[in-house]
């Protein structure tokens, strides 16, 4: 059986842009799907706790710049993270140093994404419970096996 090489400097332009416009669509898919679940996740939350927005808009306005700022975020205390526990045997002792960090990491971000907001309004309680609620779902979610 011939082996079949397609690369994609010997396609034509139109292989190439339907190439092209299936990656786009697929990255857009799941994008989409993870600032679903995040959106979904916040307005859940948001229910539980009484919180109150004044729109959809808001609350997705709210999602979108929690989402963006915790990935910048995120990068730095993952760094703080992984220099902090380099020398621990304890696992008690990382969990706790994580469990901290990523608490602090999101009360950051849900501090800093209200503040910039007037439509929606946490209280500090509320930012509290979040923030640990997050930390400890991503914690569980989490594959790293440290």
């Amino acid at each position: 059986m011939p082996e079949k090489n397609d690369s994609f400097r010997n396609m034509n332009l139109k292989d190439k842009a339907t190439t092209v416009a299936g990656i786009l669509l697929l990255i857009i898919l799941v994008a989409g799907f993870v600032l679903g679940i995040y959106f979904f996740g916040m307005a859940g939350m948001f229910k539980l706790l009484g919180v109150q927005y004044k729109s959809i808009w808001s609350l997705v306005v709210f999602v979108v710049s929690y989402f963006f700022l915790a990935m910048i975020v995120e990068l730095f205390f993952t760094t703080i993270f992984k220099l902090s526990i380099r020398n621990m045997t304890g696992r008690i002792w990382g969990f706790l140093i994580r469990i901290s960090l990523e608490f602090t990491s999101n009360w950051l971000v849900l501090f800093t994404v209200d503040e910039f907001m007037d439509s929606i309004t946490l209280s500090r309680e509320t930012e509290i419970m979040m923030a640990l609620l997050i930390a400890l779902i991503e914690i569980a979610f989490d594959n790293d096996k440290e």
